[in-house]
C-alpha cells in the first residue's frame, strides 16, 4: 500500500514538474511580486526592514495558496472532464492516494517557494529571526494547504476542465489582495479590511505574522479554528458538489 501512494506522488509530483503554465507560475508569481513590493519599496519603518518581513509572511501564504488550488482545483477539474478520474476509480488504487498525490504536489512546490522567499528575505531584505521563528513560520504555512486544498475540491467538481483555470484565478488573485497578502493590511481600503476576516488567506497571513511577532490581529488560536471552519465549509461543498456530478452521470 506504501507503494501505491508513493508511485501515486511521484508520479503526480513529475507530470505537474512538466507542466509549464503550472510550475512556473507557481514558482514566479510568489518571487516576483515579493521583490517588487517587499524588496525593491522602501521599508515602512524607519531604519527597519519591516516592510520586507512583514511580505515575507505574506507571500509565503499566497504561495502556498496558489499551489494548493491550482493542484487541487485545476488537477480534479482537467482530470474530471477527460474521464481520467472515473479511470482512476475503476482501477484498484485506493482514492486516498490521489488525494494524497495532490497534496504533495502542493506542499513540495509551495515548500519550495517558501523556502526561496526566506532566502531572498534573509539575503537581499535583512529579514532577521530566530531559526524557530523561521521553522514554525515554514510549518504554519505549510499547514495552510489545508483549506485551500477544501477550496480546490470544491472548484474541480464545480467546474469544468476548461474553465477552471480561469475560475481559480478570478478566486486566488482576489483572495490574495482582500485577504492583506499582497500589500500590509493597513494600506487597504477600509471595506477590505472589514471584509478580510471572512476569507481563509487573511487568517493563515495572520498566523504567519503573529509568529514572527509582527503587526497581527488576534490570536494563533482564533485563527487556526477560522481556518479549521473554512476547511469543513469547504469539503462539504466539495461532497455535495461531487454527489451531483455522480447524479448526473449515473442518475
Amino acid at each position: 500500500m506504501m507503494r501505491v501512494y508513493w508511485l501515486e506522488a511521484k508520479t503526480e509530483l513529475l507530470k505537474f514538474a512538466r507542466m509549464k503554465s503550472y510550475s512556473l507560475s507557481t514558482i514566479l508569481f510568489p518571487l516576483m511580486f515579493y521583490c517588487f513590493f517587499g524588496l525593491a519599496m522602501p521599508p515602512i519603518e524607519k531604519g527597519g526592514a519591516s516592510l520586507a518581513r512583514y511580505l515575507l509572511a505574506t507571500y509565503g501564504a499566497f504561495a502556498i495558496m496558489g499551489s494548493t488550488l491550482y493542484a487541487f482545483g485545476v488537477g480534479v477539474a482537467v482530470e474530471r472532464g477527460l474521464g481520467w478520474l472515473e479511470l482512476k476509480r475503476a482501477s484498484p488504487m485506493p482514492i486516498g492516494a490521489y488525494f494524497f498525490a495532490k497534496g504533495v504536489v502542493a506542499v513540495v512546490f509551495g515548500g519550495v517557494v517558501i523556502l526561496m522567499l526566506f532566502a531572498l528575505g534573509a539575503g537581499f531584505g535583512d529579514v532577521r529571526m530566530t531559526p524557530t521563528q523561521w521553522l514554525f513560520t515554514f510549518g504554519a504555512l505549510v499547514a495552510g494547504a489545508l483549506p485551500f486544498g477544501a477550496l480546490g475540491l470544491t472548484i474541480g467538481n464545480m467546474a469544468g476542465p476548461n474553465s477552471a483555470p480561469a475560475t481559480v484565478n478570478m478566486i486566488y488573485l482576489p483572495m490574495g489582495f482582500c485577504g492583506g497578502l499582497w500589500l500590509p493590511f493597513q494600506f487597504l481600503p477600509k471595506a477590505f479590511q472589514h471584509m478580510a476576516p471572512l476569507l481563509p488567506s487573511y487568517h493563515l497571513g495572520q498566523i504567519a505574522l503573529a509568529i514572527q511577532h509582527g503587526p497581527a490581529r488576534g490570536s494563533i488560536g482564533g485563527h487556526a479554528v477560522a481556518l479549521g471552519a473554512f476547511t469543513l465549509i469547504f469539503l462539504g461543498t466539495a461532497w455535495i458538489a461531487h454527489s451531483r456530478g455522480r447524479e448526473k452521470m449515473y442518475g
